[in-house]
């Protein structure tokens, strides 16, 4: 199906030209002008061809293109863009209805032309050696010029332009008012899934999607649960990372947790508000030049001083850091980059996350940090640390050797209630600091508990 996009504008048409352009710029300066294909995807079918998933276009379509237009190929080549389009039969209009002109698509693109894909073969048989993307190798056993591809495309994502970050604006927006739905549709009894319904349902009602499956749970501790059966108990946490995409395929990614009874417990007070202490002070770290890094291990040092005071950890702070300490209970990264994916530009593997000549770390933990570069103006980044109680963790002979007694399991049956808790927030960094693009959404635990059981009825 061809269709142009009801959100196409004159500001996006002018940022894709510029987009374009300069990518047009790095095939000449950095691979001798060889000619690059984008394709847009198609969806994909289940159980029977007929039967498609929701098309989705790639990202790197979305970028230099900006509609989803399925089946759709855009070339590159001597400084011109082609968009090569499916060419609408009658069971396109039967099944689908009417399709866009080729005029309304490059008014809506900004493409030099539009032309249809069963022409595309003879335009590029004179196009030797094309480039594509996606790779249609791994970025592991990409060539010479397909690294230096990747580079040029990294060098202008990395950095969102104004039409990029008012896209994430809008997708954050949307994702606010989905996660206060789930907090007034919670209280004991009611299904897990029906607090996800009542997220979801803010999403759909935008005509966005979900930028990735939605977690939601009173399993917090398990970082990626597909889980959706269970029912909110009286003391439970419900730890909800749900965030909407787009109509054009920006993301927001957010996470919050809220007591389903709509009070914490002492202890669960106590944790979060550890959490959260973490989370705002690598979030005030966030400006230009910092290394992200250094943002994750600012907000280890919190929790690991915290934890300390909690009496789970016993020792002098810098030491327990060396040794990881923190990994036992934060065992994942601070964050990772945001925009036209979730996790963004991460099918280029950590040629896109780390800067050149940084490599992941061996210690527990600190190896899923998905973003080591210095930060740039333009960038937006989350900030998501957490507490989570892992029963297989805590009691690894492996993980526990380097701690020699620092850790003491004996006060753990104190926070039995907690499981796990994060608290995550979409950042964009500017000139002279950064702007929290999800700070309309409550995180002090006063303000949770006054949103939580306010809706009149759950779905």
């Amino acid at each position: 199906m061809v269709s142009a996009h009801p959100s196409a504008t004159v500001g996006l048409a002018n940022a894709l030209k510029r987009r374009r352009a300069a990518l047009n710029q790095a095939l000449t300066d950095r691979l001798g002008g060889r000619a690059l294909l984008v394709s847009a995807g198609r969806a994909p079918s289940r159980n029977y061809p007929d039967n498609t998933h929701e098309f989705r276009a790639s990202s790197h379509f979305l970028f230099l293109a900006g509609v989803p237009i399925e089946g759709a190929v855009l070339l590159l080549a001597g400084g011109q863009s082609t968009l090569f389009v499916h060419r609408s039969t009658e069971a396109d209009a039967l099944w689908h209805g009417e399709t866009a002109s080729p005029e309304s698509i490059q008014a809506a693109t900004s493409v030099d032309q539009v032309r249809y894909l069963d022409e595309l073969d003879g335009v590029t048989a004179s196009l030797p050696g094309l480039l594509h993307l996606p790779l249609r190798t791994s970025p592991a056993s990409a060539s010479a010029d397909e690294l230096r591809l990747l580079d040029a495309v990294i060098a202008l994502r990395l950095c969102h332009d104004d039409q990029g970050i008012a896209e994430i604006r809008r997708a954050a927006a949307v994702t606010v008012r989905a996660h206060r739905a789930g907090m007034a549709a919670t209280r004991p009894g009611v299904r897990v899934s029906s607090v996800r319904a009542a997220m979801e349902r803010e999403i759909l009602a935008e005509d966005f999607t979900n930028a990735y499956g939605s977690i939601v749970t009173t399993s917090g501790e398990v970082l990626h649960t597909r889980e959706r059966r269970g029912i909110c108990g009286p003391s439970d946490l419900l730890l909800a990372d749900v965030g909407a995409e787009s109509d054009l395929g920006w993301a927001s990614d957010v996470t919050r947790t809220w007591p389903t009874g709509g009070t914490f417990s002492p202890s669960q007070r106590a944790v979060y508000d550890l959490v959260l202490e973490s989370q705002l002070a690598a979030i005030a770290k966030v400006q230009p030049g910092v290394r992200y890094r250094d943002i994750h291990l600012a907000a280890c040092r919190v929790l690991v001083s915290g934890l300390r005071d909690l009496g789970l950890l016993v020792g002098e702070i810098d030491g327990l850091l060396e040794r990881g300490a923190h990994g036992l209970f934060f065992p994942h990264g601070i964050g990772h980059l945001l925009g036209l994916d979730v996790h963004d530009m991460e099918d280029f593997g950590d040629r896109a996350g780390y800067a050149p000549g940084r490599t992941r770390s061996e210690q527990f933990g600190l190896c899923y940090l998905r973003l080591d570069r210095d930060l740039l103006p333009g960038m937006v980044v989350t900030i998501e640390p957490g507490l989570y109680f892992v029963p297989a963790i805590l009691r690894s002979e492996r993980l526990l050797a380097p701690l020699r007694g620092d850790f003491r399991p004996d006060k753990l049956t104190q926070f039995a209630d907690v499981r796990g808790i994060r608290i995550e927030d979409d950042v964009l960094v500017t000139d002279s600091g950064c702007e929290v693009l999800t700070a309309a959404l409550e995180k002090r635990a006063d303000d949770i508990e006054a949103l939580v059981g306010q809706s009149s009825s759950a779905c």
